[in-house]
């Protein structure tokens, strides 16, 4: 009988425990064995200690429980990292890019969680944190890097550190902190596709530092991807500004600091193009598909715009040598005014035009307690927020509606996180978070006689106010054991939770549990892990296995129908699949083997599964699978410095794999992406501390592949949504 080979997370399992028994192996000596002598010692180079916040205070990369990926702005730069969605394929199981139809709301997944449909009213299974507040919607959140120290990427569920919750795990974005001195840089770029971009940033202090004062800004330009072949204009272009003003006062001889920050972000770019993948049936001019992966041949508006901003106040006191209190008040807008042609045609056959709009305020206070033997944090959060729109359908020119809703949602919680540590080898950390969260969701959907959307309905499919109320409390234990100077091993046992609410696009005429709530998802999530420091300090080695149960996943999907009229329909519905099973493993590696070669990257597996599927009292399970949420993820960065007599060059080759993946919920196999990988690569010329200039080429096969799609079978709609073409990009950086 033939063998089949073990599936990847049983590979996976195997490395992970061959590398802490050969580990183990050279860590502890048999009683009386002789210590074998030293090598010579010789010049090595080791690498840099990153400092990260992921339990809420600052600790080594190295010491944290938590399987975290920590870039650095100099690590950014060389990697070419532009925004949030540059960050995929160079984290494991991580998905994140911009969602179909715009260029600055996002999609993220982190081990098969998260949410693709950025409907207002439903959170994000993958929270967003800019300067330690929660980015609330997608919309808007695609943030652009600039001025930044590092973005943190943390994997698995974050419940008791963090103010919201965050079922599948965070990304940090962490801006510069704010100067001593006068500093400052300027980055000017150009590139394909007409790309003009600037970025700068400029700080100050005052006063002996007691004032402090930073301004960074950027202005992002690129010509489309694509056209409207109906009036030539462009799609998949950018046209974004974004600024960011912070100020401080730190008094002398004072433990206390007060900080405010303001940021705005203007995207005035135009729709998104995608590739139309059939001959849609009720064309009129039976249009053949296009070639073009972004060209589209819309009759609506050709606007795509996001405003975004913020404002944050932040306090910080240290109460004595021990604890320390921080207070951060924040708040966060966004609107979004877009046209969301369906069928990418002149005709009107599935034209929508969408308004957005949403606010949150939030609170949360952190007493943090730093001793000798333990530490930790407890706190507190309160969220207030509302989120809306209005969205106009026009089906075929024949069906007009709107869908018309507020969500409210009000947040409290309470939350602990502290670590103990019993002896010179073993700690324990433990923590704990209550939350009350409620919802209530003002729904008016109608129909009506004429694209004017106005006058009396002929129909109201839905017309509710209903509110729900959950509480929850989520638990974390965590093992650590320093088996050497050069390993640290982990386990932690953890639950994430993310309240359910109510479909704004609900029809109740045509399905009258559209209506009705869906539910929690609850995570239950075991990990194992190790951290290494070895080859005297030169290779930095993490690996993680997880296990999860995942409860109630939330769900968006297209269901189709026949209105009254004898019209195709349909509508954008939320439900539960019952019970899945995440396990998988992930394999991070730094290595400096001599001072001018870096190699770094990572090996992730994947095995996500439904074990209940409900789907008209039938257990479908076994016929789903997961979105955006491949097997195997690796990626590869190979760096070789030179020195030279004007400064150093340093380049860069980068490789990054992923196995197929189906971005839509309908499975679709004309949408999937089968396996693919990515080519990209770099050169700085560091002249010297102050001035640089890069060369930067990403995608450098051109390989076409598909991020998202629409599959809608009622409005003849089959369309592709892809990630960028080859580009390079030149420019330079001062810095003074």
């Amino acid at each position: 009988m033939t063998r089949r080979p073990p599936a990847p997370a049983v590979r996976m399992r195997r490395l992970h425990f061959a590398i802490l028994a050969a580990l183990g192996a050279t860590a502890v000596l048999p009683a009386g064995a002789q210590t074998p002598p030293a090598a010579p010692e010789r010049a090595v180079t080791t690498l840099d200690v990153v400092k990260v916040t992921a339990r809420k205070r600052e600790e080594s990369l190295q010491d944290v429980p938590v399987a975290v990926t920590a870039l650095t702005a100099e690590q950014l730069d060389k990697l070419a990292i532009k925004d949030l969605g540059d960050l995929q394929g160079q984290v494991p199981n991580l998905t994140i890019y911009a969602a179909r139809g715009s260029n600055s709301t996002i999609t993220t997944f982190i081990r098969g969680v998260g949410q693709a449909d950025p409907l207002w009213g439903v959170d994000p299974g993958v929270g967003i944190y800019f300067d330690d507040v929660y980015i609330a919607r997608p919309q808007g959140a695609l943030l652009d890097v600039y001025d930044v120290q590092r973005v943190e990427i943390l994997r698995g569920p974050q419940g008791t550190l963090y103010g919201k919750n965050t079922v599948g795990g965070a990304v940090k974005y962490v801006s510069k902190p704010l100067p001593t001195a006068t500093e400052g840089a300027l980055t000017l770029a150009l590139g394909s596709h007409g790309q003009v971009n600037a970025k700068g940033a400029v700080g100050t202090a005052v006063n002996d530092g007691q004032f402090r004062f930073r301004i960074a800004g950027a202005s992002l330009n690129r010509d489309g991807y694509g056209r409207n072949l109906t009036d030539g204009s462009p799609v998949s272009d950018q046209a974004t500004t974004s600024g960011r003003v912070s100020a401080g006062w730190f008094p002398t001889g004072s433990t206390f600091n007060a900080q405010v920050s303001v940021d705005r972000t203007r995207d005035n770019s135009h729709m998104r193009g995608f590739q139309r993948l059939n001959v849609n049936p009720f064309d009129p001019a039976k249009t053949p598909p296009t070639t073009g992966r972004y060209d589209i041949a819309t009759g609506m508006p050709n606007a795509n715009h996001t405003n975004s901003e913020g404002e944050s106040l932040t306090l910080n006191w240290g109460v004595s040598e021990a604890w320390s209190l921080k207070y951060i008040l924040a708040h966060r807008a966004s609107d979004t005014n877009t046209s969301i042609d369906f069928d990418g045609l002149p005709a009107k056959i599935a034209d929508v035009r969408a308004e957005y709009h949403d606010s949150s305020q939030s609170h949360e206070l952190q007493a943090i307690y730093e001793g000798q033997n333990h530490s930790g944090v407890i706190g507190a959060y309160y969220f207030d927020g509302r989120a809306g729109g209005t969205v106009r359908n026009n089906f075929f020119n024949l069906s007009f509606g709107t869908t018309n809703g507020m969500v409210y949602t009000e947040g409290k919680a309470v939350f602990g996180d502290w670590s103990w540590r019993l002896g010179p080898a073993f700690s324990i950390s433990t923590g704990l978070r209550y939350t009350k969260e409620t919802k209530r969701a003002v729904v008016l959907n109608q129909a009506f006689a004429n694209d004017t959307f106005s006058g009396t309905p002929i129909a109201v499919p839905a017309n509710f106010d209903h509110t729900r109320a959950v509480t929850n409390t989520s638990p974390r234990l965590s093992l650590e054991y320093k088996a050497s100077n050069a390993v640290k091993l982990y386990t932690t046992a953890s639950r994430g939770f993310k309240s359910g609410g109510y479909n704004i696009r609900a029809n109740t005429l045509a399905f009258p549990s559209s209506g009705r709530p869906f539910e929690d998802e609850k995570l239950d999530s075991l990990e194992l892990g190790a951290k290494m420091i070895l080859d005297g300090g030169r290779l930095e080695l993490n690996t993680a296995l997880f296990h999860n149960k995942y409860k109630n996943v939330q769900l968006s999907v297209f269901t189709s129908y026949t209105q009254p009229n004898g019209q195709p329909g349909f509508f954008g519905d939320f439900t539960n699949a019952g019970q899945a099973t995440l396990k998988g493993g992930e394999i991070e590696f730094l290595w400096m083997p001599t001072a001018a070669w870096r190699l770094s990257g990572h090996i992730a597996a994947m095995d996500a599964k439904y074990d209940e599927y409900i789907d008209r009292g039938v257990n479908v399970a076994d016929q789903k699978k997961f979105t955006n949420t491949p097997k195997t993820q690796v990626g590869l960065n190979i760096e070789y410095n030179a020195r030279l007599p004007m400064g150093t060059l340093r380049s860069r080759l980068g490789l990054s794999y992923r196995s197929k993946v189906y971005p839509t919920t309908d499975l679709s196999e004309a949408l999937a992406q089968d396996a693919y990988t990515l080519v990209n690569a770099g050169l700085i010329w560091e002249k010297d501390a102050r001035l640089s200039f890069f060369l930067q080429g990403s995608n450098l096969t051109d390989k076409a592949y598909k991020t998202d799609g629409y599959n809608i079978a009622a409005l003849g709609v089959l369309n592709a949504y892809y990630g960028a073409p080859r580009t390079v990009t030149v420019g330079g950086t001062y810095k003074f």
